[in-house]
């Protein structure tokens, strides 16, 4: 089995799903007392944020650069980043070790092409949805992506950062959350992408299939680890 190396707090609300996934997986498939070999760096958020904000993508893959040779330093033998935003800065960290990263679209995609399906919605935080790291890797692999309207995506993003990624779960914002889904249905959508990995905490069903990046991408890992 491999060792895992995580780059996780970002948020650590969802880092802990990708630790139970990961393991569950592991001991399903190996039974007994089996669990991943996993090591985790995890990054003081609000100073990522605050990167996020000032548009220093540059100084923040130095920072998940210098946490990811760490990892392989201290024995990891595969990457994985436990967010979606951060892999507008993937190639940039992937450059900084000799290990595999394990992107979290690829699976994604691969899950979705399987199904048959085409045309996806992509919801997640602005820079996912607004800028081209995702959308163009996605659409690379021969998928359509609706994403939402300006006001819709800015609800989406503040719903994040303002309430998932402290814990709270609140139903209104789940309602908001559909009716952006059922408005993406109508524009042609086949399925929705939870493009952000705090997302499964309040969406787990809705009126379109829905593909969940952190279970897909812990489950990638975990098969990553143990192939």
């Amino acid at each position: 089995m491999k060792t895992i190396g995580v780059l996780g707090g970002m948020s650590f609300e969802s880092t802990i799903y990708y630790y139970r996934i990961i393991n569950e997986e592991v001991n399903r498939r190996l039974g007994g007392l089996h669990s991943a070999k996993i090591m985790l760096s995890s990054l003081e958020f609000e100073e990522i944020r605050q990167l996020q904000q000032k548009n220093d993508w540059g100084k923040a893959a130095e920072i998940l650069g210098s946490h990811a040779k760490k990892l392989q330093t201290a024995g990891a033998e595969l990457i994985i980043v436990t967010t979606n935003t951060m892999h507008k800065i993937a190639r940039e960290i992937a450059a900084a070790v000799t290990i595999p990263l394990l992107h979290i679209a690829a699976p994604t995609a691969a899950v979705i092409k399987k199904d048959g399906l085409k045309t996806v919605a992509l919801i997640g935080t602005k820079f996912t949805m607004e800028h081209d790291f995702y959308t163009g890797y996605l659409e690379k692999e021969g998928l359509k992506v609706i994403t939402p309207d300006e006001e819709s995506r800015n609800i989406i993003h503040d719903i994040i950062f303002d309430e998932l990624c402290k814990g709270i779960i609140k139903d209104e914002s789940r309602k908001k959350y559909e009716k952006i889904i059922n408005d993406l249905k109508r524009a042609g959508a086949q399925c929705v992408i939870l493009g952000c990995t705090e997302i499964c905490m309040l969406i787990n069903k809705a009126e379109l299939p829905v593909y969940d990046t952190t279970k897909i991408h812990a489950l990638a890992a975990a098969d990553a680890a143990l192939k």
